[in-house]
């Protein structure tokens, strides 16, 4: 069977043998929670509540402020402890609420929803996925609300749900492919109605054929005619231009989204957040986290509260070696490096994977051998060395008019580098200039 991918891209070890094949278990309850106001693409959202104030799982504490920003709903019941800055996995101090739990039985609150949500209306629906706080869970956390109400000059003819899961290490999207399968299918079912769109296309990698199986089973006993796509394992297959290459062959033009070439593109953990939110009046106030890595004593995947700490999580896999070296918030390629695991889990934490030593060439740095290893690799046809170096010289505008801002920050890079150089870490600072520029502004 013939398999697509997209042209260029790299093959790091896939590593997801430490969890593939486990089932998702629950973490129990935290003692408490710090919870971000800001875990999305856009404006935090706006503290709804303050210091002693009683909560319940479910309520909303943060409201979306404007369009491009999204609700925050409290993950345990309990009381305020603060509204203050606290450690975000990114690095940073952000606005958090801190919630103590109580002691008593846990009472939810629920958003309001229809009993059948085939016969509820699009604007009905449409507004319980932003009631909801719905991010894209892949990593990318913008607001699912603005993808559901695309531009009305553009004219969508297919929806692509994203199960390729490229990243190393992460296996959460598999497991939620294979373990809530009837989840995740009914959350497609439900974007599809929102878009009006009868073209469905699931992009799986084809390292994991129990969830091709699985989902092309349910979808075959739900008479529905959506594929099931299996594509070549191949990094980064799971971001949103590649996939769309290479599931449909339409490429996105430069600055472009999917919706320019009539799709729209959703992850699978997105897709069952839905599904919980319209049908069972859920917020989204948990998700899958994949913790593994040779660093983590016992590798799971686990369904936690947002606002739960890494500690918490690591803890329940046993624990790390002592002699692991690093660990991500993601994946090692497009991943966060943290210093401290007493931070919150949040919305965009697909993985928290520790590993026990840096590949030895990476400890230094050697000049540019012009080799170009950067510019074969990079699936969207920049030129990574040249673009470094602009930014390196403090040229933001040059870098910018050379496509700076269509990086897509995949790592692809710094991987096949033999000199070592960190060349995303210098599109980034290439990026910020740029966006911080005074002729930007």
């Amino acid at each position: 069977m013939k398999l697509f991918t997209f042209k260029k891209g790299i093959h790091p070890a896939e590593e997801k043998q430490y969890t593939c094949d486990k089932t998702i278990e629950t973490l129990p309850r935290p003692k408490e929670v710090f919870i971000p106001l800001s875990q999305h693409i856009g404006k935090p959202a706006l503290p709804l509540v303050a210091k002693k104030d009683v909560v319940k799982k479910g309520q909303l504490i943060g409201q979306a402020d404007g369009w491009i920003s999204a609700n925050v709903h409290a993950s345990i019941s309990g009381t305020v402890k603060a509204v203050g800055m606290f450690l975000h996995p990114m690095g940073s101090r952000v606005p958090m609420v801190h919630i103590i739990a109580n002691e008593e039985a846990e009472e939810e609150l629920l958003l309001n929803h229809p009993q059948d949500w085939k016969t509820a209306s699009l604007d009905e629906l449409k507004k319980i996925i932003l009631d909801a706080g719905i991010v894209g869970l892949g990593g990318a956390a913008f607001p699912t609300h603005v993808k559901m109400s695309p531009p009305e000059d553009k004219t969508l003819d297919t929806f692509v749900l994203n199960g390729c899961e490229c990243e190393p290490y992460l296996t959460c999207d598999h497991r939620m492919m294979v373990d809530e399968a009837d989840r995740v299918l009914d959350g497609m079912a439900i974007i599809m109605k929102i878009l009006q769109l009868k073209r469905g296309v699931i992009g799986i990698e084809n390292n994991k054929p129990d969830a091709i199986t699985t989902l092309k089973e349910k979808i075959a006993a739900r008479g529905e005619s959506w594929e099931v796509m299996a594509l070549k394992s191949k990094y980064p297959q799971g971001a949103e231009k590649m996939l769309v290459s290479a599931a449909l062959k339409r490429n996105v033009p430069e600055g472009g989204l999917p919706s320019d070439v009539g799709v729209v593109v959703n992850n699978v953990g997105t897709a069952m957040a839905i599904a919980d939110a319209v049908i069972r009046g859920i917020p989204l106030t948990t998700r899958v986290v994949t913790v593994t890595g040779p660093g983590i004593v016992e590798p799971k995947n686990v369904l936690a509260r947002i606002g739960d700490s890494f500690a918490n999580a690591v803890e329940f896999c046993g624990g790390i070696t002592d002699d692991t070296s690093q660990v991500f918030m993601g994946g090692p390629m497009m991943g966060m490096s943290q210093f401290d695991l007493n931070v919150p889990i949040v919305k965009a934490t697909s993985g928290i994977v520790a590993v026990k030593e840096v590949a030895e060439k990476k400890n230094q740095i050697f000049p540019c051998i012009k080799c170009n290893a950067c510019v074969g690799a990079c699936p969207v046809n920049l030129l990574p060395n040249r673009l470094y170096r602009l930014t390196e010289k403090n040229m933001p505008q040059e870098a910018q008019d050379r496509g700076l801002m269509s990086c897509i920050e995949c790592g692809s890079c710094v991987f096949v580098c033999p000199s070592s150089i960190p060349i995303l870490q210098w599109i980034r600072i290439g990026k910020f200039k740029h966006t911080n520029s005074p002729k930007s502004a």
